[in-house]
């Protein structure tokens, strides 16, 4: 007897737990367009609602990977990781991360993506590169990581269809929230694509996907299990995301600091996080004598960048752009910051032109946000606290309503407790 979707969608409304030849026929019949989006919409809901069993994750999860392509980078020369983050505000850390693990021997196929809201997208960034292209053909991507030890690119159509239909029902239908559906649509792509490890950044404070430490650790602890009943060697990392990453938030302004760590400097906690993540990484993929570290201090991640940008087309000595306006926000008092709001700043980068509301529109490589202060710093009244950019300057009005109430300044002599980057780690067996 022929499946139906109004009996899957009972059975999860239900609290029932769908069977695999349910979940197997509801994921395909929705790919081909047999349920339709109102039927795929319930059935998100009742998950939502409802939750999913470990065995429906893991089927879910495998029906994803099963509507399109597998990628196999066995043929390399070199073993193979992978990275990938949630999301947050001034997350630049693939820019850097891809070579200077690529420096250490470990190959990197990054498919990334664009941002949608008040989270950047490594793509976007990049593109600010003059000539840089995120588009490359499966050939192109295994060439570029044969020779060059890492890409950063788009992923094709090919891979993992179910789940840019499904995401992108769930991201009008109120059910992106779902942690089963957030875990299969992040490892089926992550699957499907064939790295051999892969190193999870789940963030978590208010300008994450993820608010609560308790969800953003169940969210991890289920993206590890799928990575490992799969095969693939996987690791998480729990980090914060309360405050902005780095001292930029947009595109050309992250690929300027992400320049500035390749090269030796940049932020403290940009240049921490990217060493944590390397360190994963490389120990995934079973290299153990190679420090991250040492790649920053003698260039070889740096060449390593260079080589990347201009393999997909990009000069990487060509001046990126800059926005046409600016605006200074100064601190009104003095004393100690002690919160700057990730996504208050991050809705401001977006208000400003460095990201989008629908998928379609265009943003600009210089808008955002440049940060001149963190929590701890000492500050005094009427220094700057951020620098707004733009091509648009009537954007600063709706960017500045973003920032109200964005920070607190407390007395001179408050003690201030900084919370860690990396709050967590999740393996195998946590």
């Amino acid at each position: 007897m022929s499946m139906d979707a109004i009996s899957v969608i009972r059975t999860k409304r239900d609290r029932g737990e769908l069977t695999d030849r349910q979940i197997d026929w509801v994921v395909d019949a929705y790919t081909r367009g047999e349920v339709a989006d109102e039927q795929m919409s319930a059935l998100a809901m009742a998950i939502l609602l409802n939750g999913m069993t470990a065995a429906e994750i893991n089927r879910w999860t495998d029906a994803m990977i099963a509507s399109g392509e597998r990628m196999d980078f066995s043929g390399l020369s070199r073993p193979t990781a992978d990275k990938h983050s949630t999301g947050g505000v001034g997350d630049k850390i693939t820019l850097p991360l891809a070579p200077l693990v690529a420096a250490c021997g470990v190959a990197v196929p990054q498919l990334s993506g664009r941002g949608l809201g008040h989270t950047g997208g490594t793509l976007d960034k990049l593109e600010a590169i003059p000539g840089w292209r995120a588009l490359l053909s499966n050939d192109e991507m295994l060439a570029v990581l044969e020779d060059v030890g890492a890409v950063i690119c788009a992923a094709g159509d090919g891979l993992a269809p179910a789940d840019k239909k499904l995401y992108a029902l769930r991201d009008v239908t109120g059910t992106v929230e779902a942690i089963p559906l957030i875990a299969s649509s992040i490892m089926s792509k992550k699957i499907a694509e064939g790295t051999g490890a892969l190193v999870l950044d789940v963030k978590v404070g208010t300008g994450a996907f993820m608010k609560d430490l308790a969800d953003a650790r169940e969210l991890a602890r289920t993206m590890v299990r799928l990575g490992v009943d799969h095969g693939v060697r996987t690791v998480a990392l729990l980090t914060d995301m309360s405050t902005p990453l780095g001292l930029t938030a947009g595109n050309a302004l992250e690929v300027r600091e992400s320049v500035e760590v390749l090269a030796g400097g940049g932020p403290a906690d940009v240049v921490e996080l990217t060493l944590a993540l390397a360190r994963e990484m490389l120990a995934a993929a079973g290299v153990t004598d190679k420090d991250p570290a040492d790649a920053l201090k003698n260039g070889a991640a740096m060449d390593a960048w260079r080589r990347m940008i201009a393999a997909q087309g990009g000069d990487p000595d060509a001046p990126l752009p800059t926005a046409r306006e600016t605006h200074v926000v100064t601190a009104a008092e003095s004393g100690v910051l002690t919160r700057l709001d990730a996504y208050g700043v991050g809705v401001a980068a977006w208000r400003l032109g460095a990201g989008r509301a629908r998928k379609e529109e265009a943003v600009q490589a210089g808008a955002g946000v440049e940060i001149h202060a963190k929590p701890g710093d000492r500050v005094t009244a009427g220094q700057p606290l951020l620098t707004l950019h733009t091509d648009t300057p009537e954007r600063f009005d709706y960017a500045l309503e973003a920032l109200a109430g964005s920070h607190d300044i407390a007395a001179a002599g408050t003690a201030f407790a900084p919370t860690p980057i990396v709050i967590d780690r999740i393996g195998p067996t946590a």
